[in-house]
């Protein structure tokens, strides 16, 4: 019987990496929605589901070293390990978290950040509960999803201050290339970074890219825009999640690798 209840733990084990797949991934191809996924699922029952398992997995390994014959601690063990691992990561996960802003708009240039083009903004407005479109130099108080006091050390900053003290690697890309090679080089920087193309003006120096996550398949809105500077070019990227408060950190690094991209074709 211990055994065979070491056994079941471990199968209970093994599980969990396909529950929080599935969570995930059902998020990503519309079988219920992102915050059943992310909220319910991973955040709300995740951790009581590790914690369940790794119980499970030491009461068993302890019930099967107390008495012989001791087979199945092997089993056992394992499953107790593979929870405890599971749970460090996702306290790692939360403290990562919590060292990083909770912003999910980071522009190169936040005084005069790229602008969205209308099938952009149109494609937004089809998405439940978006994340509207902000000044990144208003005070957050005066932003309509950072009210609260969770928010009243950073009431008086803006969005695009509070990314330049974190990402202060996200600044605008400066080439002794000509315009229309910029152009060309982040229009196809954009294509192998996977994103979709959603407008593009070469003669304007404008483009739009959508970006989507592998997990959750959240969508996330870039604009591009390279402009002439002296006898070269610069380039300004935005990126900003469609849904959620906090990105934790997915757009400023999506930004530093597409610019580093950009960067390696001119």
């Amino acid at each position: 019987m211990r055994s065979t209840l070491a056994r079941l733990v471990l199968i209970l084990a093994l599980l969990l990496p396909v529950y929080f797949a599935v969570a995930a991934l059902g998020s990503r191809f519309d079988v219920f929605d992102w915050r059943f996924g992310l909220g319910t699922l991973i955040v709300g029952w995740g951790p009581r589901l590790i914690i369940g398992v790794l119980i499970l997995a030491s009461l068993i390994l302890l019930a099967v070293l107390l008495k012989a014959p001791r087979t199945g601690w092997r089993s056992a063990l394992i499953a107790g390990l593979i929870a405890a691992s599971a749970l460090g990561y996702l306290a790692w996960v939360r403290g990562q978290s919590q060292d990083i802003p909770p912003i999910h708009d980071v522009s190169t240039r936040p005084a005069d950040p790229p602008l969205f083009s209308a099938e952009t903004l149109a494609q937004r407005a089809l998405t439940p509960d978006v994340n509207p479109i902000v000044s990144l130099t208003a005070p957050v108080s005066s932003l309509e999803k950072y009210q609260g006091p969770r928010f009243a050390d950073m009431a008086d900053r803006s969005l695009g201050e509070i990314a330049a003290d974190a990402y202060p690697a996200v600044r605008p890309l400066t080439t002794a290339a000509d315009p229309a090679a910029a152009y060309d080089a982040a229009l196809a920087a954009a294509r192998d970074q996977g994103w979709t193309i959603v407008s593009q003006d070469a003669s304007a120096g404008v483009l739009n890219a959508t970006a989507t996550t592998f997990w959750f398949g959240f969508h996330d809105d870039v604009a591009v825009r390279v402009r002439a500077e002296g006898a070269g070019s610069v380039i300004d990227v935005r990126s900003t999640s469609r849904v959620g408060l906090s990105d934790l950190g997915a757009n400023a690094a999506r930004i530093e690798r597409y610019l580093a991209d950009v960067a390696d074709r001119l």
